[in-house]
């Protein structure tokens, strides 16, 4: 190969295609719009696909794959990105960068959508999936307990010392991923006006980063709430190492069953393990919990509008594997039931580039850490899987099909249904 690219497709190799798999890719491929592609087949031939609407650019996005197996071909035809990403974790293929790859892809995703029909399709067995991983009070536990109990110590490997597993906030281009988590927490606690003697709710409390954040910064007090038995273990234990326990109180506790007024309340990236039919009732309880006067910041990962309706009724690599139960809402979906719930905007940010710079550093230090990984009893398989979800959600931020919002809620000014008063 000389390392030439022409208008898709071109093979570089001299062999005819030798079975249907081949045929049948290439032809998919020969209708890519962006980038440059170069796939290595088992037959030995190799194409170089060049995207029919590039533009002249430096930041031209270029990828390559080498296939081992044509099973990986039917594994893609059959079940797109989810027969991709199980490819991968049993090594049948490879790529120089698998972040680029996934990129491209991603930015060639609505045309892949369309050449290959069996990427939209949507098997009867993962209708019965996402009805079994729907997020009852029984099934969020079950759904919680199989990304985030895999143990404290596996998360401890490749979190910053915060074991914040949220996006970051960067303000500086030299800022740590530390420091980014920590002026995340600092701009929440200062756009919701948390003051001394305040009781906030935090819905998903992880392993206590925000709590402790403001714990340390402000006289006030916390209660938070996790499905996750080791992260309320992990959170209890560093409060008490930091003499702070005593204005905390967490708890192994659904939304639903939360009683109480808080003066405000905090849900940082929870939100998309809620499930789309008790968004209504999450909402619903927040307005519930919230004191008049109070504020609320939600972090939430968003789908663009138009691919949402597509995406609610399809299982993905990510709900397969990763967030069993998991579904996130578009900026219209999550306004149309913020509003039902007669809660009022007071203000929104998006930093979806910030998120991609979080998944990469995580992924730099996953990498790093993956003979202790492997030492802990993981599989490759699992190692892989790993990567794939973490090179997967980067790439999709950095095409933007997904962005990361900061949105913050109160009652409206006269609002009937507001709670209680005065601090408690």
């Amino acid at each position: 190969m000389d390392g030439t690219c022409y208008k898709s497709p071109v093979k570089t190799t001299v062999n005819a295609p030798k079975n249907t798999l081949e045929r049948l890719f290439t032809t998919a491929l020969s209708h890519l719009k962006y980038g440059v592609l170069t796939v290595t087949f088992p037959s030995g031939n190799i194409y170089c696909f060049k995207g029919t609407q590039n533009q002249a650019s430096e930041n031209l996005l270029s990828a390559d794959m080498t296939l081992h197996s044509w099973s990986v071909v039917s594994r893609i035809l059959q079940d797109g990105d989810i027969g991709l990403g199980e490819s991968y974790m049993k090594d049948e293929w490879q790529t120089s960068d698998l972040t680029a790859l996934l990129h491209l892809l991603a930015e060639n995703m609505e045309q892949g959508e369309t050449l290959l029909p069996a990427l939209s399709g949507l098997r009867i067995l993962d209708k019965i999936r996402l009805f079994l991983n729907r997020n009852s009070r029984k099934g969020s536990q079950k759904n919680i307990a199989h990304h985030y109990d895999l143990g404290n110590d596996f998360y401890e490997l490749w979190l910053d010392d915060s074991m914040t597993y949220s996006a970051a906030l960067y303000t500086e281009p030299d800022m740590t991923l530390k420091a980014a988590q920590t002026e995340k927490y600092r701009q929440i606690a200062e756009k919701i006006g948390i003051t001394s003697g305040d009781h906030i709710l935090e819905i998903g409390c992880g392993w206590g980063g925000f709590a402790e954040f403001i714990l340390q910064e402000y006289d006030c007090r916390i209660t938070g709430l996790t499905l996750s038995k080791q992260q309320l273990a992990y959170a209890r234990s560093r409060l008490e190492k930091c003499g702070l326990a005593d204005r905390a109180d967490l708890r192994l506790q659904d939304y639903r069953d939360t009683q109480g007024c808080f003066d405000h309340i905090v849900s940082i990236e929870m939100l998309e393990a809620v499930g789309e039919e008790y968004w209504p009732t999450f909402f619903n309880k927040i307005r519930t919990l919230l004191k008049p006067e109070g504020q609320v910041a939600i972090q939430v990962i968003t789908l663009q509008d138009h691919r949402f309706e597509r995406y609610r009724n399809r299982l993905d690599f990510i709900q397969k594997y990763i967030f069993p139960g998991g579904l996130l809402p578009s900026d219209a979906r999550f306004q149309n039931v913020r509003q039902a719930s007669g809660l009022d905007l007071t203000g929104q940010h998006s930093f979806g580039q910030d998120y991609a710079r979080t998944l990469k550093a995580w992924r730099h230090s996953f990498s790093a850490a993956r003979d202790k990984i492997k030492a802990m009893g993981f599989s490759k398989n699992f190692i892989r899987m790993w990567l794939f979800y973490l090179s997967y959600c980067e790439a999709g931020f950095q095409q933007k099909n997904i962005d990361v919002k900061h949105y913050f809620l109160a009652h409206p000014p006269t609002s009937p249904e507001m709670n209680g008063g005065g601090k408690s």
